[in-house]
């Protein structure tokens, strides 16, 4: 599924849209991509000279492929609550398919705890626990 499926279900539009396709999804867990370009803005500022795609936009990423699992059933605004135990362990850098592995591992009170893992060429590059929600309209 592409970037429009991605359009009709989140609401976070470029250049923050972190999320260009879906691969796959399930009741509880969702697998989505980002293709890194070095016509990403952010690479203007990190850094110009050794190009690296940011931890905090790759967390953003599996947060994003997240809320396409949330708002499936769902209308309203996805919303990013917490993260615990986030680890990167390697390098993101242009040219790169970044891939979120997402998969629910809890729900209570009207949040949604995911496991998050993403990856590149099936190596690990970061994981995160991610705390959510939803604010209906």
């Amino acid at each position: 599924m592409n970037v429009d499926y991605v359009k009709s279900i989140l609401p976070h539009r470029y250049p923050f849209l972190l999320v260009d396709g879906v691969i796959e999804e399930g009741e509880d867990y969702i697998i989505a991509f980002k293709n890194i370009s070095i016509t990403d803005p952010v690479f203007q500022g990190h850094f110009p000279d050794y190009p690296i795609y940011p931890g905090v936009l790759i967390v953003e990423g599996l947060a994003q492929a997240a809320g396409i699992l949330l708002l499936k059933n769902v209308t309203g605004i996805p919303l990013f609550l917490g993260i615990d135990e986030a680890r990167f362990k390697k390098e993101v850098r242009p040219g790169d398919k970044l891939v979120y592995e997402v998969r629910k591992i809890g729900e209570r009170l009207g949040t949604v705890q995911v496991e998050g893992v993403a990856k590149v060429e099936g190596d690990v590059v970061a994981r995160a626990k991610l705390l959510l929600g939803v604010k209906r309209r």
